[in-house]
């Protein structure tokens, strides 16, 4: 389970770092994807089930979906369409594709071994962690959603001045 624990945080490192230095929304949101489903799997390995169903559940499905419906908002306009069919070009999908088969060889792997190796005493369990969002940690989720819910709202104030504008 060591091997699948740093391979899985190599290549959250390295997406994470491809994400970031993109010049291109799109190419670093499917980074972003690996990136995200990476630390995921470093969760399972570290014996945290709940939270790896978690990251995949809520960042991975509910964020990244969020993020490009704000990026289809904001690609308004014909030049949009142009833009579009250059993001879907094959060669965009090679790095995340390359990265994203070798989480799924780990995670094939790691079922295949059944739950062998996931150490026993660091399960967390869904209880232990709604009692930290809703006890200790309740300040940082409210402002965690409030930091959510203003970064929508400036998107949407932005792609309305950049409809007004054009």
């Amino acid at each position: 389970m060591n091997d699948a624990f740093y391979v899985a945080s190599g290549i959250a490192v390295l997406s994470t770092a491809l994400a970031i230095t993109r010049a291109n929304g799109v190419h670093a949101l499917l980074y972003l994807v690996i990136s995200l489903l990476a630390v995921a799997l470093v969760f399972y390995t570290l014996g945290a089930a709940f939270a790896a169903a978690l990251e995949v559940i809520v960042y991975a499905g509910a964020i990244i979906v969020l993020m490009v419906f704000l990026v289809m908002m904001l690609n308004l306009g014909g030049a949009a369409a142009a833009r579009e069919t250059q993001w879907m070009k094959p060669r965009v999908w090679i790095g995340p594709a390359i990265l994203g088969i070798v989480l799924e060889a780990e995670i094939v792997s790691i079922l295949a071994r059944g739950d062998a190796g996931v150490p026993s005493l660091a399960v967390i369990l869904p209880r232990d962690v709604g009692i930290a969002m809703f006890g200790p940690y309740l300040l940082c989720v409210e402002l965690a959603s409030m930091l959510l819910l203003a970064a929508l709202a400036g998107a949407y104030r932005l792609a309305y001045l950049e409809r007004a504008e054009g």
